[in-house]
């Protein structure tokens, strides 16, 4: 059954809505391709929010509906409470995308290419750019050519020339790419400081360990389905405890504590055991693994809760699904 295509009637209600990114069963297919599989996404207002998932996921084709760049084939969606396509242009006016990499004139200098961009917005755009440009620490390098620029100087103008706009929402499409540690730092401190502002920064990325750096919360999403989203925090709350154990007998422990009622799975390492309880087990049981383990001669020299890692979560996620396929 095809679901209703895009309200085109719906009221501006900018003022109560607390998202600033919102789709309802949004679809876009190409041919027997469908690159976005009725999407329902709710991105919140001031923070930082990672759209994640493997590269061929759907994540650039999701951007380029909410901006207009392509059109969707059902479903609804609204940036920054409104209704879009019907009120794009007003949306538009205070959102800032870069989509794929940025693209500017190489042979003009940084400030120049802003100039060019200012030119096509309102006049106080023009009045943006040294604001911008020191914004992002481009301020020394703005009357150099954008062909001598590293990619995360780049990366750091296109950011700017959002800024041109004073946006209420940047849109960032994997703004990692191609950045050495020191520019993924640097694009990490300015997303952070941008939120820190009240801005709303939705940020589509396939790392993992960066996005949990940088953003509150995030929506996994594979072969254009969002299967999983929320606060970070509580994503993680979801998932099982490790624990790390260094004992004098691994094989005779793992014996011990699978006689128990703990429900783990317990692999065996070279030098202990890593044992995996359910999602929600409290620290009792790891005292309670201590004490098995001593009770029966077993030395225990180390025993330690690892910290669960997103990309950790998400390999448990993407587990499960497929057992459930």
């Amino acid at each position: 059954m095809t679901t209703s295509v895009l309200d085109d009637q719906s009221p501006v209600n900018l003022s109560d809505s607390p998202w600033a990114v919102e789709t309802h069963g949004l679809t876009k297919r190409f041919g027997d391709n469908v690159a976005v599989d009725d999407v329902e996404l709710l991105v919140p207002r001031g923070c930082a929010f990672g759209y994640l998932g493997p590269n061929g996921a759907g994540k650039t084709t999701l951007i380029r509906v909410l901006l207009g760049l392509t059109h969707a084939d059902a479903g609804t969606m609204s940036l920054l409470g409104y209704p879009v396509p019907r009120h794009r242009d007003v949306a538009l006016a205070r959102v800032g995308a870069i989509v794929d990499e940025p693209r500017f004139h190489g042979h003009l200098t940084g400030r120049q290419n802003l100039e060019i961009l200012a030119a096509a917005r309102e006049r106080a755009a023009r009045g943006r750019i040294d604001g911008s440009l020191e914004r992002v620490g481009m301020t020394h390098r703005a009357d150099d050519r954008v062909s001598k620029y590293s990619m995360g100087m780049r990366q750091r103008l296109g950011v700017a020339a959002c800024l041109l706009g004073d946006p209420q929402l940047l849109i960032l499409d994997e703004p990692m790419n191609g950045l050495d540690p020191a520019g993924m730092h640097e694009m990490r401190d300015m997303i952070l400081s941008l939120v820190s502002e009240g801005r709303t920064v939705m940020l589509s990325s396939h790392l993992l360990d960066e996005v949990e750096r940088t953003c509150d919360a995030v929506a996994i999403v594979d072969n254009g389905k969002v299967i999983r989203q929320g606060p970070i925090s509580e994503l993680l709350a979801g998932a099982s405890v490790e624990v790390n154990v260094e004992c004098s007998s691994p094989e005779r422990a793992r014996t011990i504590l699978s006689a128990t009622a703990l429900g783990a799975q317990i692999d065996v390492e070279t030098s202990g055991l890593s044992i995996h309880l359910a999602a929600g087990t409290g620290r009792d049981a790891i005292a309670e693994i201590n004490r098995l383990l001593v009770e029966d001669g077993i030395a225990v020299y180390r025993l330690q809760e690892v910290q669960v890692s997103l990309e950790s979560w998400f390999l448990q996620v993407t587990s499960r699904l497929g057992e459930s396929e």
